[in-house]
């Protein structure tokens, strides 16, 4: 059991930690500083990680630290575009959690189309019901549409490649390859922390913004991928002898 466990920190407390930092990063930033932000943004990383293994080590999975973890992640987000670019800053955190949920789709696809779980229920209850209803009204307002035509949109072009017959379990198993998965969750916040971390101890934040647009493209052609993957799939049944004959 990690030793926070041991001690029974509440998974919510690393949370609120770990987005204060993250916001102490981006004042830093502001500042011109170098090296402090570009380490606390690694330590953020590191701790954003440790709330969720110690929630599920303790049994404390709570809808509310679900909410909690991934507001206080675009608070720092906006905090940290903000800091570098000014007004600009608030366009490109859009774009950026475009990226973050392009990963969660496509996550929440692939164990779709395999049968598996894709986010188990929280463990625990006892949410406070103010404290509740007010992240999900965050979330309902600022993520929900996101996922919602990032989801509408893939799905169309899966039915694009296989009409007239709706996506069979293998054609939605083809067009969720493992390497597609496993790029865009490459593509996840960790690895944005540690861009914009490198970009700024180099003196040279902005460049992380310039990359967003790279990702972009390569998201592009990972989707491009999936769809031919789909029609090798459906051209190999298309030649296949009838059974009825």
């Amino acid at each position: 059991m990690p030793p926070l466990a041991r001690r029974n920190v509440n998974p919510q407390h690393v949370v609120l930690l770990h987005t204060a930092l993250g916001l102490y990063a981006a004042l830093l930033i502001r500042r011109g500083e170098r090296l402090r932000p570009a380490l606390l943004l690694q330590v953020k990383t590191l701790l954003d990680g440790l709330d969720g293994q110690l929630a599920r080590a303790t049994g404390q999975t709570t809808e509310t630290g679900r909410y909690l973890d991934t507001e206080g992640d675009l608070l720092v987000n906006l905090a940290l575009n903000v800091a570098v670019l000014g007004n600009a800053g608030v366009p490109v955190t859009l774009l950026q959690s475009l990226i973050l949920t392009v990963d969660f789709v496509w996550e929440r696809e692939y164990r779709a189309a395999r049968g598996e779980v894709f986010r188990e229920d929280a463990a625990q209850g006892g949410d406070h019901p103010g404290v509740l209803r007010a992240l999900k009204a965050v979330y309902g307002a600022y993520f929900i549409p996101q996922e919602w035509a990032l989801d509408a949109l893939f799905q169309a072009r899966l039915r694009r490649v296989t009409r007239p017959h709706p996506p069979t379990p293998q054609e939605r198993q083809a067009y969720t390859p493992l390497p597609v998965t496993a790029l865009s969750a490459n593509l996840g916040l960790s690895s944005q922390f540690l861009l914009l971390g490198a970009c700024v101890l180099a003196g040279r934040p902005h460049w992380y913004a310039r990359s967003l647009g790279v990702q972009v493209l390569a998201l592009l052609g990972a989707q491009v991928w999936r769809e031919a993957q789909v029609r090798a799939v459906v051209t190999a049944g298309a030649g296949q002898p009838s059974s009825s004959g």
